[in-house]
């Protein structure tokens, strides 16, 4: 055994915490989280922590609050118009400036929502039903639907506005082709409208955001943001332990109960409004990795072999210290669209899971590689390990490749994985979010992280259909067929609905959003 990985990590630790070394005023705080945003390039990434710091710098039309309703934000108030339930009306609000002083007017509010909608950016997937956006005058926009879309306002809750004049001025027009790995102006700087300003930003080191003296809304208590992620948990914890960081937004399973007795610290839970689950090539002719020709998982019987290997409640109990809801349905409680019946599951079954596959002509098995994260979800990894256990009772012989969601999200984006482990928000509360992005063929602006290669007319003629569907009752039953015929073809296996813990020092409070993406401006410090 060498001692040289702990030391570097031991190294790498101690520079973390030396960043973060001295009493910090009480209107500073110092926030830790496992992994950085992938980008600043408010387009580039669909992506959680991602969001989570850019809402912090720029802004959306429409913001979602705790409760999950909506409030405005950028935009006053939003209407369809009632003499055409086609078109989407947003007054703005009057005397926003973006941080270099310009003024924010319909025209950026235009060319935000048409870059939003670009083939590089990753929430086009969003605004597929969108024919045309125009400026009626510098404060009123329209947004002219393909048809009536009474639900579309929900899809604007992460798309920030931008600055037309500071991205033409610097070539970035176009967003960040993450997935390539392309870089731009954006990637590292900004120009938002947003209540804090960025002062310093160090990809995985730190990132500085301080006080909008001049933004619009009431002046918040915390005045400076420094962000750190710190992806080995028992750094996270000594850190906040020792007085270095403020706030822990991942809190690993196994130190709740220690924290929840810890004198000086605060600890709040709640669901997460996301969902955790395994998904696999199924429209593929080969597979990458696979030891046998074709493709195994185009076959139903492997399928369901699969999941009667999965042993959800001794995850819940081993790996999650009991902070997960086992769910056999692929999208969380919260959202329109689950039932009862869909959560509901068996428990593991190996010998008819052996039968299944001998049916299917692997009775000898076969080994395929498995991408995993290692610092995105909570014990991603060992989620995954606990599953490779799992398949192998059933002859299936899991390669685990477990790296960073800097590595693994752009192998699913560019359907380069056989089979992933995926975690999935619906920031909509509403099924279609899932539909468009994961179940969807992966044409135009939908299916943007089908990485199953999953493809049904029938499914993609519903989720066309529902965008535009107007009677509520008629809408429900297309989202009910849709997921009867995803379940029935076991486009996912889903293995839990995510819980969530935050550990702050004691005196201040911040409450804990079902999406996750917490706002300092909320904050308040005794």
């Amino acid at each position: 055994m060498t001692l040289r990985p702990c030391i570097k990590r031991l190294v790498a630790s101690t520079a973390v915490l030396a960043l973060m070394a001295g009493a910090a005023s009480a209107e500073t705080l110092r926030w830790a989280r496992t992994g950085d945003a992938l980008t600043l390039d408010p387009h580039a990434a669909n992506e959680g922590p991602t969001t989570a710091v850019l809402h912090h710098i720029y802004e959306s039309l429409v913001e979602r609050a705790l409760d999950g309703s909506l409030e405005p934000r950028l935009a006053t108030s939003w209407q369809v118009l009632p003499d055409d339930p086609t078109v989407w009306e947003f007054p703005l609000r009057e005397g926003v400036t973006f941080h270099d002083g310009t003024p924010m007017t319909a025209d950026d509010v235009v060319f935000s929502l048409n870059r939003a909608r670009s083939e590089t950016s990753d929430f086009r997937g969003l605004h597929a039903a969108i024919a045309d956006v125009t400026a009626v005058d510098d404060l009123t926009v329209h947004v002219q639907m393909a048809g009536p879309s009474p639900l579309w306002i929900q899809n604007v809750t992460n798309t920030f506005i931008m600055s037309r004049a500071w991205a033409e001025e610097n070539g970035v027009t176009e967003p960040q082709n993450f997935a390539a790995g392309e870089e731009n102006y954006a990637v590292r700087n900004t120009n938002g409208t947003g209540p804090f300003i960025l002062a310093e930003r160090e990809p995985e080191v730190r990132t500085v955001m301080q006080l909008n003296p001049d933004h619009w809304a009431e002046a918040p208590q915390v005045t400076e943001i420094i962000y750190v992620p710190i992806a080995e948990a028992a750094t996270r914890i000594a850190a906040l332990l020792a007085g270095d960081v403020d706030f822990v937004q991942d809190v690993p399973v196994q130190d709740i109960a220690r924290l929840e007795q810890t004198a000086g610290i605060s600890l709040a839970a709640g669901p997460e409004n996301r969902n955790i689950f395994f998904s696999y090539d199924q429209g593929s002719e080969e597979l990458r990795s696979a030891s046998v020709p074709g493709n195994p998982f185009a076959d139903p019987l492997v399928r369901e072999a699969m999941a009667h290997a999965l042993d959800r409640v001794a995850i819940q109990q081993v790996v999650m210290r009991g902070q997960s809801l086992p769910s056999a349905a692929p999208l969380p409680p919260f959202v329109n669209g689950w039932t009862e019946e869909m959560h509901e599951f068996d428990g593991p079954d190996i010998a008819r899971a052996t039968e299944l596959m001998a049916e299917a002509g692997y009775a000898d098995g076969f080994s395929i590689d498995l991408h995993c994260p290692n610092d995105r979800y909570l014990n991603d990894e060992a989620i995954c390990t606990a599953f490779v256990g799992m398949l192998g009772r059933i002859g299936i012989n899991a390669n685990l490749v477990s790296q960073s969601r800097t590595l693994h999200f752009p192998l699913i984006q560019n359907k380069e994985t056989d089979f992933y482990l995926l975690g999935w928000g619906v920031p909509t509360f509403d099924s279609q979010y899932v539909f468009d992005f994961l179940v969807h063929s992966a044409e135009g602006a939908r299916g943007g992280w089908n990485a199953s290669n999953y493809s049904n007319p029938d499914a993609d003629a519903l989720i066309q259909a529902m965008a535009t569907e107007t009677d509520p009752e008629a809408r429900n039953q297309m989202i009910a067929d849709v997921w009867e015929i995803v379940n029935e073809d076991r486009v996912f296996l889903n293995v839990h609905n995510q819980m969530l813990a935050y550990a702050t020092r004691e005196g201040i409070s911040l409450e804990v959003p079902p999406n996750n993406a917490p706002r300092m401006w909320n904050v308040r410090i005794d």
